[in-house]
């Protein structure tokens, strides 16, 4: 299956990332004539690749595709070593339901508040 890609989103998020078109084909794991196919909308890669792009991009399918113009990514990698504390959090609350994590927002939220309001000025 093949999915639509707009080359400009590619050039804007290599060009975000300030890298080279051989480097950008390396992050993603696929050869730089490939990438350059895909950039200069010669060829659509597979939904497959659109993914391994975004991902190596850190923006969403959606983007690439020109479905959104948020460039938000999907999903976010939260690496162990990198982020032992946040990794923790995530890992303590990854099987709660949708309305226990509603809840957990919520105080968050108002901790988040509590600690606004008693900041000193």
């Amino acid at each position: 299956m093949k999915s639509t890609i707009l080359a400009e989103r590619l050039l804007t998020c290599r060009h975000r990332l300030g890298i080279t078109q051989a480097e950008a084909a390396k992050l993603i794991g696929i050869t730089q004539p490939a990438y350059q196919r895909y950039e200069a909308g010669v060829r659509s890669p597979s939904i497959h690749v659109v993914k391994e792009i975004a991902k190596a991009f850190n923006v969403s399918v959606q983007y690439l595709s020109g479905e959104s113009s948020q460039a938000i990514p999907d999903y976010i990698v939260i690496d162990r070593q990198e982020n032992p504390i946040l990794f923790s959090f995530v890992e303590q609350f990854k099987d709660f339901d949708e309305a226990q994590l509603k809840q957990l927002i919520e105080l968050t939220h108002n901790i988040n508040k509590t600690n606004n309001n008693s900041k000193p000025d």
